[in-house]
């Protein structure tokens, strides 16, 4: 018959703890009316009870603090700090003690031990005590490996390690949109503006400390989060800023090229990449908490080689009486230069003035010209100007462009304001 041989307990012990903020006190208060048997009983009894509130006894939130009783949720961004403690508890000196702490997670294996010298020896009833702190950047399953090896008085080696898991959740959901400034109908502008939507998915309020776009090398941004009230600038969200727990928060942001880079119309065009969000809050007890998203990239304006934009305009035009307009139109190519041509077509409401098929001459790589036009309306209403044509003799391509903006025609014998 096989025996096992029986196995050996170790010297010392191994304790591990989270450190975490405390958590208020909650009670169940307990009242009735006066006219109820107890009377005003139970009422003096939450008055003297040193857990509750002064004057507002009947909340269950007390003023006094509770150490946890849980490991508790740990978020993505947070600080995560454990409390290791190896205590000798046998009657003889331990040699030669090396703690070692590791985190695991699902991509990479972090060494969090402050020190990876051993300790020549540990005496009876003494503990070697270390504190680790780690901010985490990766959801899902962590393990925390606590490793000790030491040395007995015999000279025998000794080996022993403990797994700590725990998940790490997501505590906000981040939605971005994004919106090219549009002139016209036809054509982008240089400006982008940035939607982003946060939501608290915790079961807590945050504190919303920060919440800040920091541009790519091509763009300087302006926040749209505030107004101007008297000469002080207020927050749009209001003198509070908690988020409640699966509320959304929306902030916007203006980006626009650095003059260095506006007049280059065709590299600014290829932009992608346009900045990242920096994300700061603080949750119960002032535990803080901090994301910065990756990258965000957007779409590059579809405007082609040449593009067209829309400079001036009237809002509104009286019936059958030529106005103007002025457009500006710019050779998008880095390398090519462009011979073009102006063909003006007629729509059922709108007709332009002037001469169509004309020559505008060569317009050189990432330059621009503007153009005077005049038409008029034939229709009241509100009436869409398009019918513009521009070839490029050299490549023998034609851009079209209709729906440029809309203009308001009103009656002539109603007096338009400039």
């Amino acid at each position: 018959m096989e025996v096992n041989p029986p196995k050996q307990e170790h010297l010392l012990a191994l304790k591990v703890m989270r450190l975490t903020k405390p958590t208020l006190f909650t009670n169940i208060p307990v009242t009735c009316e006066e006219k109820d048997l107890p009377g005003d009983l139970f009422n003096q009894l939450m008055r003297d009870d040193p857990s509750t509130v002064n004057g507002a006894e009947i909340l269950m939130l007390g003023e006094m603090l509770t150490l946890p009783q849980n490991f508790g949720n740990i978020f993505l961004g947070e600080t995560f700090s454990s409390y290791i403690s190896v205590h000798n508890d046998s009657n003889q000196v331990v040699k030669d003690i090396l703690v070692k702490a590791d985190l695991q997670t699902s991509s990479q294996r972090l060494n969090l031990s402050a020190s990876n010298a051993a300790v020549a020896e540990l005496k009876p009833d003494c503990c070697i005590d270390d504190v680790i702190h780690h901010e985490v950047k990766e959801i899902g399953t962590h393990i925390l490996v606590c490793a000790v090896s030491y040395t007995t008085q015999g000279g025998e080696k000794m080996y022993f390690r403990k797994f700590f898991k725990f998940q790490v959740l997501k505590p906000l959901d981040v939605k971005t949109k994004f919106y090219n400034a549009e002139s016209d109908l036809s054509s982008v502008t240089d400006e982008v503006f940035l939607e982003a939507q946060i939501q608290n998915i915790t079961t807590s309020p945050m504190f919303m400390e920060k919440v800040s776009l920091e541009p790519s090398i091509m763009y300087n941004v302006a926040e749209l989060n505030s107004v101007n009230q008297a000469g002080e600038c207020v927050t749009t969200f209001g003198s509070r800023a908690y988020l409640q727990p699966m509320d959304t928060r929306q902030y916007l942001y203006c980006l626009k090229p650095k003059k260095e880079f506006a007049e280059k119309a065709g590299i600014i065009k290829g932009v992608t990449v346009i900045g990242k969000l920096d994300i700061v809050w603080k949750t119960n007890l002032g535990e803080r908490g901090r994301l910065q998203t990756s990258q965000l990239q957007r779409m590059a304006p579809g405007y082609g080689d040449v593009r067209l934009s829309l400079e001036a305009i009237p809002d509104t035009v009286n019936l059958e009486e030529p106005f103007h307009i002025t457009c500006k139109i710019t050779n998008c190519s880095s390398e090519r230069t462009m011979d073009l041509v102006l063909e003006m077509c007629n729509t059922s409401s709108i007709h332009w003035c002037g001469i169509s098929g004309r020559q505008l001459g060569k317009l050189h790589p990432s330059s621009s010209l503007c153009l005077a036009l005049t038409l008029l309306s034939s229709v009241q209403g509100l009436q869409s100007v398009s019918g513009l044509r521009l070839t490029d003799t050299f490549l023998k391509r034609t851009y079209e462009y209709d729906d440029i903006a809309q203009v308001c025609v009103v009656s002539s014998a109603i007096k338009v304001e400039s």
